[in-house]
């Protein structure tokens, strides 16, 4: 889209999506009494504030904790949780090389989290300037499950397959999920 404005890349980029959760497919898992199916999740996608306690914890040391997160919640990807800097150990966190950009929530900055136990590069992000509709996320941080130990209400979650994504796949939660073999034309 050589020379097309960013409202324009962002519009044909949003207009890609075969699936938006306007109804479940046929593969679907139908969820039961107290679950949710993330195809019933919206795209564009919506934040849901949680009360439930998060957790992000590196070997002993404890990074977050909070009873205020937000969950974004897209079509067929399980939440991502983002926790208020308040309630992260930020000085545990140390600027990362380079950065990436949602169609939704715009331009996002990466950290490090560094600790006596070690170093991550790059597991933690945040978006210094969310596009419009998604300013809540402004001073909130996300981590990613797949190298951290990540707790809902003290259970460990299980991080959404795929190399790139930042889901994390908690008991109430069915699919199948982004990520999963076969899921690249979701």
């Amino acid at each position: 889209m050589t020379g097309a404005s960013d409202d324009e890349r962002r519009a044909w980029a949003r207009s890609l999506w075969r699936y938006v959760g306007d109804g479940r497919p046929a593969f679907a898992v139908a969820p039961q009494p107290g679950q949710q199916s993330v195809w019933d999740f919206p795209r564009p996608p919506r934040i849901d504030a949680d009360a439930r306690e998060v957790m992000v914890l590196l070997g002993d040391t404890e990074i977050a904790r909070t009873s205020h997160s937000l969950r974004v919640c897209e079509t067929a990807s399980p939440p991502t949780w983002y926790l208020p800097q308040a309630d992260v150990r930020m000085a545990l966190l140390q600027p990362a090389a380079g950065a990436s950009h949602c169609e939704w929530k715009g331009e996002a900055r990466y950290a490090s989290v560094v600790t006596p136990e070690g170093r991550l590069d790059a597991v933690a992000w945040f978006y210094p300037v969310p596009l419009p509709g998604y300013e809540a996320l402004r001073g909130h941080v996300a981590f990613y499950p797949q190298r951290l130990d990540c707790r809902v209400d003290g259970l460990r979650v299980q991080p959404q397959p795929g190399r790139f994504y930042a889901g994390w796949i908690t008991p109430d939660l069915v699919g199948p999920f982004k990520g999963e073999p076969g899921s690249e034309g979701w």
